[in-house]
């Protein structure tokens, strides 16, 4: 297989939610979930979540490319507050969770 023929792999990009502190849900993408959750809580994120932070990093998703990623935020976005919650209670029953580097 010539380096042409090879398939490009498509980046990693995370599906994240964020808990605000009003409980408020707020779901995004980036390519680094840690680093993007940072500017949330400096106020340089979303709009929405500058007056409700500081806001804690509850789920994270990965998926490949950022159209896939797009379109399962989208889903996300539009699922009603209970089926987010019930997300987070499946998630939170994972063996294994993805943490925050360098978190002590």
């Amino acid at each position: 297989m010539t380096e042409a023929e090879r398939p490009v792999e498509e980046p990693v990009y995370w599906i994240y939610m964020l808990r605000c502190r009003d409980d408020s849900l707020y779901t995004g993408i980036a390519r680094d979930p840690h680093k993007r959750l940072a500017l949330h809580n400096s106020g340089r994120g979303a709009k929405y979540t500058r007056s409700r932070g500081p806001c804690v990093l509850v789920y994270l998703e990965e998926c490949r490319g950022r159209t896939a990623a797009q379109q399962r935020e989208w889903a996300i976005k539009h699922l009603t507050r209970e089926s987010k919650l019930a997300l987070l209670r499946d998630y939170a029953d994972r063996p294994c969770l993805p943490s925050s580097r360098g978190a002590g």
